[in-house]
């Protein structure tokens, strides 16, 4: 052999399993968008996990997982999602309705699966339940429109409270459009 042949056998070894590397597929990224902390969702995310199993996908194998977390600080979802919109992600999954709205405005050419507490519609997340359109696609659990219900049904278990209060984090939703007496003195608040 040759010191030519030599140095060609030599840098086509080099060579070839960069190109190999390069022609196969890079796994998916999946982005998480909490606006939690980690430790609460530890159980959700181990069940998200059994999930993408089931699903035939095992992080670090053929899906890789980027988590955003909050930690309770909203102003901070806006930064997180735009990160991972630069991480050029295939998909965000979001947690809660802050951050399905985040990630809505950081890209509409991802798709976003979220999980919300409220109505999408209502927190303008998408156009209609039956066509949501864009890039937004998820569950409702309509926490919301449950807690009137929920109220109520406390007033039967305990006909004897004089008072029932809720307690609610007036930045997620307006809670005065819920509650039928303090809807209508807010509108004269407003007058």
């Amino acid at each position: 052999m040759t010191r030519r042949e030599w140095l060609l056998l030599l840098g086509g070894a080099a060579i070839a399993p960069r190109s190999l590397h390069a022609q196969q597929k890079a796994i998916p990224v999946i982005g998480a968008l909490n606006s939690t902390p980690p430790d609460p969702n530890v159980p959700l995310v181990a069940a998200f996990r059994e999930g993408l199993n089931e699903a035939s996908f095992a992080e670090g194998k053929n899906v890789a997982m980027e988590y955003r977390w909050a930690d309770g600080h909203y102003d901070r979802l806006p930064p997180l999602a735009a990160e991972l919109v630069s991480r050029k992600v295939d998909l965000i999954a979001a947690q809660s309705d802050a951050s399905a709205l985040a990630a809505k405005t950081a890209t509409s050419t991802i798709p976003i699966v979220f999980i919300v507490g409220a109505d999408p519609v209502a927190a303008g997340l998408v156009p209609s339940l039956a066509r949501p359109g864009g890039n937004l696609t998820g569950v409702g659990l309509f926490t919301v429109e449950l807690n009137a219900k929920r109220i109520e049904l406390v007033s039967e278990l305990v006909p004897q409270a004089a008072v029932i209060a809720l307690l609610v984090k007036p930045q997620l939703f307006d809670h005065r459009a819920h509650h039928p007496r303090r809807a209508r003195s807010s509108s004269r608040e407003r007058a």
